[in-house]
């Protein structure tokens, strides 16, 4: 992929852009391999999935520097200030189409960017999800409702420019390197659907998806798959997010149950297996996944177990649980190779027996792993 940002030096974010992309995956292939060597002996590998080289993430999360009349879209530079990365080639197409006009509705609605060195100024990021179905979702992270009655304005203007369906304001107001606040305010619609493999997943404004709406098809497909060759009775699908690879696996006669501590993310799941014709065959709990299977019986226990953790794994006390359940399937999604051996030699009982690489992110080192355990 050609990016004149790249070449000029303006960012760098994509490390591995100038490694041809074949090269790129033999090596995150042999860096998942080698982290994974001493604990999965003899795991078999099967042939990575690759991404598209460009035009693939559905998530953009700006920085908005500049000025009223001037307002930038993209980064910080090394001073601080705004650094506009509009034609990033890594956003879908709906996604670069949107972005100038969302830069001019800053300008139209006098949303003052927030300057980092002067500590002034309300709208910090922009952060924009295109949907498969080409709908978009706006979030608008302001420092303080203070530019709040100016945006709802104007907001018509914007929805007659561009396929909204979900705009909302979230209050991010301290001065610290943090992307969003915990506190959202809706403005317009309420879920965005993010279909696929042909299931509608609803995407609320702080629920967290995939940013690779293809790798992320390709990964429920290979999770489903490795669930059916087991054809459990019963599935628990813990760090669930908004129902991904349960509502994947779930099946006549087969029981899932969905654990994930955020309750927008759970109200979605619900909403999805609804919509699927699901909803007697699944349960969806908000809760802390650690803490949930904590408080369950040994007897409880099911057939199979699905993990998507963040970066940090699943930890000492899951992995314990996990060992010494019996349960005889898990099915380890994780984006972190070296926690993920970390927790599989913590469950020396549960083998693993097949593993793959998904290429989520291209042109970093950044990556998606499946493992399949098995008793």
């Amino acid at each position: 992929m050609d990016c004149s940002y790249f070449a000029a030096g303006i960012c760098r974010s994509c490390t591995f852009l100038e490694t041809p992309y074949a090269a790129q995956l033999a090596a995150k292939q042999a860096r998942v391999a080698a982290a994974l060597a001493e604990v999965a002996p003899g795991l078999r590998w099967d042939s990575p999935i690759a991404s598209p080289e460009g035009g693939f993430r559905n998530k953009a999360k700006m920085v908005v520097g500049g000025t009223v009349e001037a307002p930038t879209l993209g980064i910080l530079g090394a001073d601080g200030r705004g650094v506009d990365l509009q034609g990033c080639g890594l956003h879908t197409p709906g996604l670069t189409a949107a972005l100038p006009v969302l830069a001019a509705f800053v300008t139209t609605a006098r949303l003052t960017p927030y300057s980092v060195p002067d500590r002034t100024g309300e709208l910090k990021h922009l952060i924009v999800t295109e949907s498969p179905d080409g709908e978009l979702m706006v979030r608008f992270v302001l420092r303080s409702t203070e530019a709040l009655a100016r945006l709802r304005s104007r907001l018509p203007d914007l929805l007659a420019q561009l396929p909204i369906a979900v705009a909302s304001v979230n209050l991010q107001p301290e001065h610290k390197a943090i992307l969003e606040g915990p506190e959202e305010v809706p403005l317009h619609g309420e879920t965005l659907a993010m279909r696929v493999n042909d299931i509608a997943l609803h995407l609320r404004p702080q629920s967290f998806f995939q940013t690779n709406t293809s790798v992320a098809g390709a990964l429920y497909r290979e999770a489903a798959a490795l669930v059916a060759a087991s054809d459990p009775a019963s599935v628990w699908d813990l760090y669930c997010g908004v129902g991904g690879f349960g509502l994947h696996v779930a099946a006549p006669g087969r029981s899932v149950l969905g654990v994930e501590v955020s309750e927008q993310a759970i109200a979605s799941a619900k909403a999805s297996a609804a919509e699927l014709g699901v909803g007697d065959g699944t349960r969806w709990i908000s809760a802390d996944a650690t803490a949930w299977i904590g408080a369950q019986a040994p007897e409880a226990r099911p057939d199979l177990v699905i993990v998507n953790p963040p970066r940090r794994g699943i930890g000492a006390v899951l992995a314990g649980w996990l060992e010494t359940s019996g349960v005889p399937n898990v099915v380890y999604s994780s984006c972190n190779a070296d926690s993920l051996a970390r927790d599989l030699a913590a469950m020396p009982s549960l083998r693993p027996v097949s593993g793959r690489l998904l290429d989520m992110f291209p042109h970093t080192d950044h990556h998606e792993v499946l493992v399949h355990l098995a008793r």
